[in-house]
């Protein structure tokens, strides 16, 4: 069967509400359009449950026991700074880094903010940023928006734990700017599979076999003559995202690279803490999740949220491990899988297009409490940055002495958001946009932006 110029041309167009809309013409358009959406990618890794500001950036080791961090302290690559000791590889990375000691969340409450809250209208961060560039990015296919949970890398994982809020939810945008969020409500391979009827099913083997005609027609210069974006346009519908998702397609050195799963026995988690799943998990899981977030930054995804299961809650009590028991469950993956990021999009010259965000709900208390935990502190909560062209390499803000209040003026979750924002859009385009509400407008770009980084 002969493929003419024309029908190879009929392929390039979308039917947009009854009218013809050409993909080359939209990818020429687009091409010439000024840039709104600026060229970077956010990953928000959601340290869900509250880490604690003494035993990750901020230790306090010159006040009593009680306050100072239970883990001890280690020396970074910033003179006079020092971290938590279950953080050394992030410690040898402290240059990379912007660690942010005056930060509040306002309240000790479970929830998921700052990724979804008040400072972004219920919806995810992402979804804000998606209402802007579009749901997917139209010549890739790619979604903008993707949150991961464990069984986006794990099957066997516990389900997405969303008691305390929904990381997918679009708020007031709808749901056309809800985060694509693989396993989320089965399995991996699942939510990658195309559901269809046999009838549908024998229309799109059809189908395929006519692009398949259409691509060995231009492999054998059938389409001479057409341009670059009538090109891309064939490319768009002839390609497709699910190789972006699939780790086995990684080397399997840098597969090992980010594992984590070594550094937590599940057997040698106690039993007694009704969390232990939580922790096995969590060790099991994040250094694949880190490492599937930077596939798909590489693939062009603009916000992509990361969270294990509910694990930073460290009350010793009946669910949850004392602070230096569940420093190491959790705080040890975390250096791992954070350091292996950093270290892997340094290499790939990605550090000033990707910007990592790493904190929780809250803080915890700055006094251990009788059993060797911490319980909730809204007042201070720990933050860290790296990448995305920001100002990194420095300490910004500081707490009180005993690591329970912001000393200098409070950074807020509005000004986290409005950062994040600013790094993936230009904000000056976004306030006169039309057709964006004042709300939103307001959540986007009201509160100032992290003067120190910018």
């Amino acid at each position: 069967m002969s493929v003419s110029r024309r029908s190879l041309l009929r392929v390039g167009s979308l039917g947009l509400g009854g009218s013809v809309f050409s993909l080359p013409q939209f990818l020429a358009a687009k091409a010439a359009a000024p840039a709104l959406v600026k060229d970077k990618t956010v990953v928000f890794l959601f340290m869900h449950g509250g880490p604690g500001q003494a035993e990750t950036f901020d230790p306090k080791m010159d006040q009593p026991s009680e306050i100072r961090s239970a883990t001890g302290e280690i020396p970074t690559t910033l003179p006079g700074i020092t971290f938590g000791s279950t953080f050394p590889k992030l410690a040898r990375l402290a240059h990379k880094l912007a660690i942010i000691r005056s930060f509040t969340t306002g309240d000790g409450n479970h929830d998921i903010k700052p990724i979804v809250g008040k400072n972004s209208l219920g919806a995810n961060i992402g979804s804000l940023y998606s209402r802007v560039a579009g749901p997917t990015v139209l010549d890739t296919g790619m979604p903008r928006n993707v949150a991961l949970y464990p069984r986006a890398v794990d099957d066997s994982a516990m389900e997405a734990f969303t008691k305390f809020g929904d990381f997918a939810s679009p708020g007031p945008l709808g749901a056309a700017y809800a985060p694509f969020a693989p396993g989320a409500g089965g399995t991996l391979q699942a939510d990658m599979t195309l559901q269809i009827s046999r009838r549908r099913l024998e229309d799109r083997r059809h189908l395929l076999g006519e692009l398949d005609q259409t691509r060995r027609a231009l492999d054998e210069g059938a389409a001479e003559g057409i341009n670059g974006f009538q090109q891309q346009a064939f490319d768009t519908i002839l390609g497709g995202i699910a190789e972006a998702f699939d780790l086995t397609k990684e080397d399997p050195r840098t597969i090992a690279r980010y594992d984590t799963g070594p550094l937590v026995n599940p057997n040698s988690i106690r039993k007694i803490w009704e969390n232990h799943e939580r922790y096995r998990d969590h060790g099991q899981t994040l250094g694949k999740l880190m490492l599937l977030a930077r596939r798909l930054c590489e693939r062009g995804a603009g916000f992509v949220t990361v969270t294990t299961n509910f694990v930073w809650d460290m009350h010793a009590d009946k669910n949850n491990a004392t602070m230096t028991e569940g420093m190491e469950y959790v705080g040890k993956p975390f250096d791992h899988a954070v350091s292996a990021f950093i270290e892997d999009c340094e290499e790939r010259g990605l550090g000033e297009k990707v910007l990592l965000v790493c904190c929780g709900e809250m803080g915890r208390n700055p006094k251990i409490n009788a059993k060797g935990g911490r319980d909730h502190w809204g007042r201070l909560a720990p933050l860290m940055l790296y990448g995305g062209g920001l100002k990194t390499g420095q300490v910004i803000g500081q707490s009180d002495r005993q690591g329970g209040e912001p000393a200098s003026a409070p950074i807020t979750m509005g000004n986290l958001t409005t950062t994040i924002l600013h790094s993936l859009l230009d904000l000056n385009q976004v306030r006169v946009m039309d057709g964006l509400s004042n709300d939103l407008l307001s959540a986007m770009t009201g509160p100032s932006v992290i003067r120190d980084l910018i």
